[in-house]
């Protein structure tokens, strides 16, 4: 909602208009109040028709474009110079060790050639030397699968350069690592007009200072690519020096996948988080203790000083009364990880036979997993396999009806997998909470029972542990202690009354827990505020606390997320957001370091007619309780029209204190509470495995070598998977001289395994095609409606072609480079059926958060008689 408040909205990497049609409604709110709409990507969409300035731009070079911008703002003296000194680490200096890419041909200092792998050592701050006498002992840590090191990790006060002018101060290392950035290298790589690129540039610089602020909207355009974390945070970078953080009408909006993806990282169904985004304890690093654990993961002077308080109430809410301090509140009954559990690597486990069982719950690997085919033979070495949706999904009939075995590759008769298929309730069969991309939970109603058998998957779930804990209820192994042990009552019912299902859970129940309750009492808290890391509270995930916070009318617990009460700006009565009902975070950054409104902050308030001043600001006339001593009156906090994202009664004025703790270590003029320095990043000491800035490299499969930095092609530390199965084309492969791009379409969702079911919309977009533009049409002899054959090194399909200029060529550094757009939503069941689109693409991810890199990877498309 915030977007309609942008002077500028730069779109990449998703075809907002169409795909997220229900936000786009506020790009276009933005654009009738005068902000100027940026689209840049491959295809000219709908997105681009409503936008001001299209900008084409090859597949997998956002990085350079970003990079671009980055190098305009800085050469062109067009960053927020307030806002950049004071709220950024721009002044901060980096070790003497630290070598950019600049010196080590696209690598940077610490890599391993061997391992692919860097060690962070030298990209850390440079230190001052005096210690931190009256502290307890904290170990320097800078190893990036740490929690901590993602928010930082400090022992003493990092030394900086106000003026910004040494060397090796951030402000000089960005300004030499983007040097090569030029418009004129963004043209070589990225095929976008020289022109062109320069105008969105310029318009973005116009839209941003301290009268105007421009957001940034993205979708899995950007993360599905073996550079996806270090794209989105190019984009912190830019925005961060544009000083469009934490500012109404600015910010970076990721456009999620679906409905609650927000929810389900925040809960997790992430295997390396628990909820709250806490890491989850790991064999590899030194969580032995609960004690171990906290020291290897908190960050002593950020927010994060109170992880204990969030970890102990979360172990808790989990196991009650057999949370002792004694046994660690339970956390040694936490199971550990061995290593990278995420979906790639899974498979490859499982295609080895080292996993019997797995459960697909509103997943369908067997079209949505990448390189399909070898994720469906991966199937096949199960022992059993339980699959819980509305229809009859691809991933339950593997074994039956796939490629592999109408092709005669497999037979059913010796696939030994025991399949399980459950049916599943729909959203509109089951109470539940979504939680959308900018944090907001909203609560939704059942409106009817499911069908039949078909129940939730909180049903399913909630029953499952039922039964375990029944059947583990007299065993005696020291192993069985957490099934025994664990909470488990979420009936309510009362609330089942007028139902046919009379043993459904209460997800209400489940989201008071997650809000969490005094032990004592089981009277719900107010916020994470109240939380103690002395078993006294207990919490399910402590950045939804206060979503169930008790009201005057309602001293047991209200669900917020069932709030309707809006505004025409921040409406803080409708939904709840976490964290603390704040709707923008770091909103520190919406007051200048003296603690008053930027006057584009002052403007809106004068606008909304709301009697503030600002958004955030500070008021050193207003009084209230003394959090240290709530029944004295101070004067002088922080109000606004947001909950302010900051300590409530600390002046701008307020001083860092070296040896001090938690918030303590930062001063008055430091928004970005959740670092260890209180800044935001252009420059990331820790935290991300493959460089602390973003660099340029071509996609793992590119028909062209990487012209930014010649000596390198792909991400040296990217997560490569040589196993059977899952060959790859070489670069600048003239078997496969063609980049393709899967993407999503209105009509279908994801796999397709409720939409393609649906006769209206299978009707509307009633089979597969592959976008391919006049030139390339021509070269290959093909017309529109014919049937092409796409090939890559791991499958061939066909598809009819849809020839249309909204794809073009892309002359890249003198080579002619062809487009190919298909959507993935097909599969063999349903009402409308196709070839599986992602038997095409490869194994191959991001080595921070192993995401795949199906965005981009080459093809060769040749015409075909429709006869198979």
């Amino acid at each position: 909602m915030d977007v309609r408040f942008a002077d500028s909205v730069l779109i990449m990497g998703s075809n907002m208009a169409e795909c997220h049609p229900v936000g786009f409604r506020f790009v276009m709110q933005a654009k009738l109040n005068g902000a100027k709409v940026i689209h840049a990507d491959p295809r000219f969409t709908r997105t681009s028709a409503m936008a001001d300035l299209y900008a084409p731009l090859r597949a997998g070079t956002d990085i350079v474009f970003l990079g671009g911008l980055i190098r305009y703002v800085l050469e062109e003296q067009r960053y927020f110079k307030e806002y950049v000194s004071a709220y950024t680490n721009a002044a901060t200096l980096v070790t003497e060790e630290f070598q950019d890419t600049e010196d080590l041909e696209g690598l940077f200092s610490g890599f391993d050639a061997e391992r692919k792998e860097y060690d962070p050592k030298s990209w850390r701050y440079d230190a001052e030397p005096a210690g931190r006498p009256g502290n307890q002992p904290v170990r320097d840590l800078n190893d990036a699968s740490t929690f901590s090191a993602r928010g930082g990790r400090l022992t003493r006060p990092p030394r900086t350069d106000p003026t910004l002018q040494h060397p090796r101060c951030v402000f000089q290392i960005l300004r030499r690592h983007y040097s090569r950035y030029t418009p004129e290298m963004v043209e070589r790589v990225c095929g976008t007009p020289r022109a062109t690129f320069l105008k969105v540039a310029e318009t973005l610089c116009q839209a941003s200072g301290p009268e105007r602020t421009g957001v940034i909207c993205y979708a899995v355009g950007w993360t599905q690519h073996t550079t996806g974390v270090q794209t989105i945070r190019a984009a912190t970078i830019l925005q961060s020096l544009l000083g469009n953080i934490g500012r109404p009408g600015g910010g970076i909006l990721a456009l999620r996948g679906h409905a609650s993806i927000q929810g389900s990282t925040d809960i997790p169904t992430l295997y390396n988080l628990l909820p709250g985004y806490l890491n989850a304890p790991s064999a590899l690093k030194n969580h032995d203790t609960l004690a171990d654990y906290i020291e290897t993961e908190i960050s002593p002077t950020s927010y994060w000083y109170h992880f204990p308080k969030f970890i102990v109430s979360l172990l808790t809410a989990w196991f009650g009364a057999a949370a002792t301090k004694e046994n660690d509140y339970g956390f040694g009954w936490l199971p550990r990880n061995v290593g990278d559990h995420s979906h790639l690597p899974m498979f490859v486990a499982m295609s080895e036979g080292k996993i019997h069982g797995f459960m697909a719950m509103g997943q369908n690997p067997a079209v949505g997993g990448q390189n399909a085919s070898f994720q469906r033979r991966a199937l096949a070495k199960l022992d059993w396999l339980v699959v819980r949706d509305l229809y009859e999904t691809e991933t339950a009939t593997f074994w039956i009806d796939s490629p592999e075995v109408k092709r005669g590759e497999t037979k059913p008769e010796d696939i030994a997998t025991e399949i399980f298929l459950l049916p599943a309730a729909a959203t509109a069969e089951m109470d539940g909470t979504y939680t959308n991309t900018q944090r907001l939970i909203q609560w939704h109603d059942r409106a009817a029972d499911p069908p039949g058998d078909a129940r939730s998957d909180l049903w399913f779930t909630f029953h499952l542990g039922l039964r375990l804990k029944k059947l583990y209820a007299a065993s005696a192994l020291e192993r069985d202690k957490p099934i025994r042990a664990l909470t488990w009552d979420y009936i309510a019912p009362e609330e089942n009354a007028e139902w046919r299902i009379k043993d459904e859970p209460s997800a209400a129940l489940v989201l008071k827990e997650m809000n969490g309750y005094h032990t004592a009492t089981g009277k719900p808290v107010k916020g994470f505020g109240d939380l103690r890391a002395d078993g006294t509270t207990a919490c399910g995930a402590w950045i939804y606390s206060g979503v169930y916070a008790p009201t005057a009318e309602e001293p047991d617990g209200h669900n917020h997320a069932a709030n309707r009460n809006g505004d025409d700006w921040v409406a803080l009565g409708w939904g709840f957001a976490w964290p603390a009902n704040r709707r923008i975070m770091y909103n520190r950054a919406a007051a200048d370091p003296r603690g008053n409104p930027w006057p584009k902050e002052a403007r809106l308030a004068r606008q909304f007619g709301s009697g503030a001043q600002g958004y955030v600001y500070w008021d050193p006339d207003a009084e209230g309780p003394d959090p240290a001593n709530p029944s004295r009156l101070i004067r002088g906090r922080w109000v606004g029209l947001d909950v302010p994202d900051f300590p409530l009664t600390k002046p701008p004025t307020a001083a860092a204190k070296p040896d001090g703790l938690g918030l303590d270590f930062h001063d008055g003029a430091s928004p970005f509470i959740m670092k260890a320095d209180g800044k935001g990043w252009l420059f990331a000491p820790s935290g991300l495995v493959d460089g602390p800035l973003p660099a340029h490299y071509e996609p793992y499969e590119s028909p062209v070598p990487n012209l930014v930095y010649p000596a390198r092609s792909s991400n040296p530390a990217a997560k490569v998977y040589n196993v059977p199965g899952n060959p790859y084309a070489p670069v600048g492969s003239a078997e496969y001289p063609c980049v393709l791009s899967t993407y999503r379409l209105t009509e279908h969702h994801l796999s397709g395994s409720m939409s393609r079911w649906l006769p209206w919309l299978s009707a509307l977009q009633p089979e597969l095609f592959a976008e391919l533009s006049p030139e390339h049409a021509r070269e290959i002899g093909v017309i529109n409606l014919e049937t092409v054959q796409i090939v890559t090194p791991r499958a061939a399909i066909r598809a009819k072609a849809l020839v249309t200029p909204r794809i073009r060529p892309f002359l890249i550094d003198g080579k002619v480079v062809h487009h190919v757009g298909m959507p993935w939503h097909w599969g063999y069941k349903g009402i409308s059926k196709g070839d599986v689109v992602n038997d095409l693409s490869a194994l191959v991810g991001d080595p921070n958060v192993t995401i795949h890199e199906a965005k981009v990877f080459v093809c060769r498309v040749e015409r075909r008689h429709a006869t198979r």
